[in-house]
């Protein structure tokens, strides 16, 4: 009996000490996530579970635009899949130029003179059965419609919209006119709300802060505007001989094989006004597949530059790559370049992953803004500025376009993607860039009223945490984890989570597992502490010993944020020595750190840090010797 109750007490002691290590690492997850698991829509493996579902739709858009009145009308043709379980009582359908309609909420200041009347629906079929438009409630950007009898799960549904709307002058928000001749036309369309298996219907409205979440579908798109304009947008034109002279397919034909830039369109082209072909209007026809979104841009004088480049050498698959701008605008004429790099970076160092879609368009805009195959940038006079711009906003490509993120919700699992993505990429377009952009902003707020946690949802955060948590706060924590598992540990693990969830909608519990997952390691000790936990960065030398020229280092952590030990020592004849220990030295919980080095010279001082670890406390990171 004696053996048995001493070998039910260590019984009752492991699994008391495991639990309690295993309540460590959980990671808290919500209510409404977590029943997503219990449905088995997800899975703690990381991959979509084997209920996994969502809901797509076929586009078919035919619009006119008037850049003289910037009247944008027109008829929206959609097949509505429902994949869920459920019976779709209604459908809700974002229209998102509602941010400019008179009395609706945003956060954004817009002028008098844009105010409009917003999306103006004269027609609305839904299944056959023609709508009474005044039954319908618009809300804000919001417009939930009943559908008698629900959509059955599995069942399609079709929807006719005839439309219009005036596009903003002056006031640009993503889109709008940028001058006289030339516009960037986005969220154009009244468009099917995402339904799944977290929230249900997405019922945020669009307040112009806030991005955006929108399903993988097919679009065919037909734009129609005066004869003398060019249009470029998302996925492929299908018709470039009926608005394109001979010499201008070529020319765009010959960049998509080359690696040299090609000049498509130059400022004589403009001038001769030979570019499109005859006739007083031109309807450009675009097809794009499983894409979140459809935009376009148009110009009456805009110049065309363009190079290609092999994405993946497997295939021998190629991605164009163009820069779209007027040519008063001297440093656009680099961007080209700044573009091709960033896409090889792309496809071949980080993430090192074949760029996904056929082209990429860099257009001179009054944003700096990214949608799937088009960028929306404003000109930059700064070399260094145009460079991280251009890298920035097409890193976007992945996260969230090839991912398909809910960016309303989580601006982290996008914006901080990019944020590293721009410090890795620039320093490779040009050596010279070092930018630890956003560092400083997370020392000076962090711990602070306004600090949230970086999981905090981005419609719930506003001040200096609607930057930090989704610009610099996340890229930190994915650069240690870079740094800790090491490059092709690193790339093995995002690979993983790009392999699971590309072209479907992840969560932030997806991203962890499926990182967990491809390293083969268990990170949420990290993930809970830099994304959960409140706390600060903070590292302290907290004694220096030394024998001789033996030292003894002790680094202490002030704050309770994981982050990297960067010893810095300096010797009196100039020279250095760097001690680097990744976040995985507090993965036990200890609260300090013994670095040991024997000097082969006399030290002079030592100091704590690095370009993109933060700390809120720097006068205690140094120690001078005596």
């Amino acid at each position: 009996m004696a053996l048995y109750f001493r070998k039910l007490f260590f019984f009752i002691l492991f699994s008391t000490v495991y639990q309690a290590t295993f309540a460590q690492t959980a990671l808290p997850r919500p209510v409404n996530v977590s029943k997503a698991y219990t449905k088995n829509t997800r899975s703690d493996s990381g991959k979509p579970g084997a209920k996994y579902w969502q809901n797509t739709a076929s586009y078919r858009i035919k619009v006119n635009f008037d850049p003289k009145t910037r009247s944008i009308k027109g008829t929206v043709d959609i097949d509505y899949v429902n994949n869920s379980p459920d019976t779709l009582n209604q459908l809700l359908f974002k229209l998102y130029p509602n941010l400019y309609k008179k009395g609706v909420a945003r956060d954004s200041n817009i002028l008098p003179d844009d105010l409009t009347n917003g999306v103006e629906i004269s027609k609305m079929i839904i299944a056959d059965k023609e709508r009474d438009i005044k039954t319908i409630r618009t809300l804000g950007t919001n417009m939930p419609v009943p559908v008698d009898g629900g959509i059955l799960p599995g069942a399609t549904v079709h929807c006719t919209l005839n439309y219009n709307y005036t596009l903003n002058k002056k006031s640009h928000i993503r889109t709008g006119q940028v001058d006289d001749g030339s516009f960037f036309v986005a969220y154009f369309f009244p468009r099917i709300a995402v339904y799944d298996d977290i929230d249900g219907w997405n019922k945020y409205p669009y307040l112009g802060s806030q991005e955006f979440y929108n399903d993988f579908c097919h679009f065919n798109a037909e734009i129609t505007l005066p004869a003398d304009y060019v249009v470029w947008a998302t996925g492929t034109l299908k018709n470039p001989a009926e608005v394109l002279n001979r010499k201008f397919i070529t020319l765009m034909d010959e960049a998509a094989k080359q690696d040299s830039v090609t000049d498509i369109i130059t400022e004589a082209d403009v001038k001769a006004g030979n570019i499109t072909t005859a006739g007083n209007s031109h309807t450009w026809k675009f097809e794009a597949d499983s894409v979140t979104d459809f935009v376009f841009a148009t110009s009456n004088h805009y110049i065309w530059k363009a190079a290609s480049l092999v994405v993946d050498p497997k295939t021998g698959r190629r991605t164009r790559v163009d820069a779209v701008f007027n040519p008063q605008h001297k440093d656009y004429y680099a961007v080209v370049g700044y573009a091709r790099k960033t896409v090889d970076a792309m496809s071949y160092k980080f993430p090192k992953w074949p760029y996904p879609y056929p082209h990429e368009t860099v257009f001179d805009g009054l944003d700096q803004m990214e949608y799937p195959m088009m960028v929306n940038d404003n000109p930059l006079e700064n070399t260094t500025d145009a460079i991280e711009l251009t890298d920035h906003e097409i890193f976007h490509t992945m996260f969230p376009f090839y991912m398909g993120i809910n960016e309303t919700k989580y601006g982290w699992m996008d914006e901080g993607w990019a944020t590293i993505g721009e410090w890795l990429i620039s320093p490779m377009i040009d050596p010279k860039i070092v930018d630890p952009y956003g560092v400083s902003g997370v020392e000076n707020s962090a711990g602070t009223e306004e600090d949230q946690p970086i999981i905090t949802l981005t419609t719930q955060i506003s001040g200096v945490s609607g930057f930090t948590d989704s610009y610099p706060k996340p890229a930190m924590g994915y650069l240690f984890v870079k740094d800790m598992l090491g490059d092709e540990l690193f790339t093995k693990a995002l690979h993983n989570y790009i392999a699971n969830w590309h072209g479907k909608h992840p969560g932030p519990y997806d991203f962890f597992n499926s990182m967990n997952a491809g390293a083969g390691r268990n990170m949420n000790w990290f993930w809970k502490r830099w994304w959960f936990d409140s706390g600060v960065p903070d590292l302290a030398i907290a004694k220096v010993n030394n024998q001789g020229n033996k030292y003894e280092v002790q680094i202490k952590s002030i704050g309770t944020k994981p982050v990297p030990v960067d010893l810095n020592i300096e010797y009196t004849d100039g020279s250095t020595k760097n001690i680097h220990r990744d976040i995985s030295c507090w993965e036990k919980g200890n609260t300090s750190v013994t670095l040991n080095f024997e000097a082969t010279k006399a030290v002079k001082q030592m100091k704590l840090g690095s370009t993109y670890t933060p700390d809120v406390n720097k006068a205690d990171n140094i120690w001078l010797a005596k």
